[in-house]
C-alpha cells in the first residue's frame, strides 16, 4: 500500500525521477527510524564489494555485505530477525531488529547460530535531517509503501528495486523495465 507518511519499518522505493542519482538509483531502502528529528535507513539492494569476513577478521563465515547508504561508510550496521540471540537490539517492526551486541554476533555466526538469511550487514547508512525526507517526497523522489517483512532478508537485491515497481503498477511498472542510462538508449 502507498502511503505519503513515511515511518519506521516502511520502505522507500526510488522514484523514476533520481534515475541518475549515483546513491540511490533503483534502491530500496528500509527505514529503521522516522521522528521528528530525521530519518534513518538501510538500502536492501545495493551490494558492496566487500565480505564480512574481510571487515571482521574474526568471523569464519564469508557472509555479503551491502551499502547501506552514503553517510559514515567506514561504520558497519546490520539488521536481523533473532532477537534471542542478538541482544541490545531496536525494533523496527514485524519480528525485524537493527543494531545490538557485535560480540554476540561474532560468536554466534562462528558457531553456526546464526545464517545469513537472519541477519544483514551494511557499509553506512542513508539518513536525512528533519523535513527532508517529507521534501523529497513532495518532490516524487520515493514512494513510501508498508513493508511486510516477509522477504527482506532473502529478496533478490539485483531484482528488488524492479519487482517493487511492477507491483506498483502503472507508470511505475513501465519505468521496471526502462535502461539504467536513459540517455544512451
Amino acid at each position: 500500500m502507498i502511503s505519503m507518511e513515511p515511518k519506521k519499518g516502511n520502505l522507500l522505493i526510488a522514484e523514476a525521477s533520481i534515475l541518475t542519482d549515483q546513491s540511490f538509483s533503483r534502491t530500496v531502502i528500509l527505514l529503521t527510524e522516522h521522528n521528528k528529528t530525521g530519518s534513518v535507513g538501510f538500502i536492501l539492494n545495493k551490494l558492496s564489494s566487500f565480505s564480512l569476513k574481510e571487515l571482521v577478521p574474526e568471523i569464519i563465515q564469508d557472509l555479503p555485505v551491502y551499502i547501506g547508504g552514503p553517510v559514515q561508510q567506514n561504520n558497519l550496521y546490520f539488521i536481523h530477525k533473532i532477537p534471542e540471540i542478538i541482544t541490545d537490539s531496536i525494533e523496527i517492526g514485524k519480528g525485524f531488529y537493527w543494531g545490538g551486541n557485535i560480540q554476540t554476533i561474532v560468536e554466534n555466526i562462528n558457531k553456526g547460530t546464526v545464517k545469513d538469511n537472519d541477519i544483514r550487514f551494511f557499509l553506512g547508512y542513508s539518513g536525512w535531517d528533519a523535513n527532508q525526507l517529507e521534501e523529497e517526497l513532495i518532490i516524487n523522489s520515493w514512494i513510501v509503501i508498508e513493508n511486510n517483512f516477509i522477504n527482506i532478508l532473502n529478496a533478490d537485491d539485483k531484482t528488488l528495486w524492479k519487482d517493487q515497481m511492477i507491483e506498483l503498477g502503472g507508470e511505475h511498472a513501465i519505468w521496471a523495465n526502462a535502461p539504467y542510462n536513459p540517455n544512451l538508449n
